[in-house]
């Protein structure tokens, strides 16, 4: 396990029972003009990808999942989404930008983590 620090996902997308109900409805009808890949990567329609879960349990780092509005309430930041930053000793950083997280598919999303993880182990 990699000690103090975490990553935390954070959707481009607001949380609550309406807002998800929208959310499925979008990627139903108008999949391509979905504005969170990071949701579209990573959950089916109804629920959360198997692969995905399953590579989550592999992933030896702290890790949070917020939706934008838990996001800026809780972190009092606005940022382009979705997005993965890291927190290591109370410093926020952008992980894994918007520009790179929108060119990924769920296989190239493992990979990167990986990379990324690897790197960090190696550092400490």
């Amino acid at each position: 396990m990699i000690k103090d620090k975490k990553l935390i996902f954070v959707y481009n997308a607001n949380s609550g029972a309406w807002a998800g109900y929208m959310d499925i409805m979008h990627k139903l009808l108008s999949p391509q003009t979905y504005e969170c890949n990071l949701c579209a990567i990573t959950h089916d329609t109804f629920s959360i990808n198997k692969d995905w879960a399953e590579f989550k349990e592999t992933i030896p780092v702290e890790m949070s999942f917020l939706h934008k509005d838990e996001w800026e309430e809780q972190y009092k930041r606005e940022d382009e989404l979705p997005a993965i930053f890291m927190e290591e000793e109370g410093n926020i950083s952008v992980w894994i930008d918007v520009e790179t997280m929108n060119s990924l598919d769920l296989k190239s999303l493992k990979e990167l983590i990986s990379q990324k993880l690897d790197l960090a182990a190696g550092a400490q």
